[in-house]
């Protein structure tokens, strides 16, 4: 089941473009890693790694990842990492807000 989700959770954020380059960001290679985490609700953990450690653009991709994940059938929650950006910290809070 979690394969399949993982699978889900790429085919939606393929249609989230790096707003610079007009390319999915999976396309782009910016998604490193997705995970389903089963426990009461499926979690889809996302990380994401922009190309630029200063990209100005990496918050806007990273709420457009979790706004897409979340329309996936079966997911219950979403938590978007963004590493390698000097603001990690940061926008993965504004992010994961509740």
């Amino acid at each position: 089941m979690s394969e399949e989700l993982v699978e889900k959770v790429k085919e939606a954020l393929t249609k989230v473009a790096d707003p610079h380059m007009g390319i999915s960001i999976v396309e782009m290679g910016l998604v490193e890693n997705i995970e389903i985490e089963e426990k009461d609700q499926n979690i889809a953990k996302i990380v994401i790694k922009p190309t630029n450690p200063g990209c100005m653009s990496v918050a806007r991709m990273a709420m457009d990842a979790r706004t897409m994940a979340e329309k996936v059938e079966g997911i219950d929650k979403v938590e978007v990492t963004v590493t390698g950006h000097m603001m990690a910290d940061a926008v993965n809070e504004m992010v994961n807000k509740s």
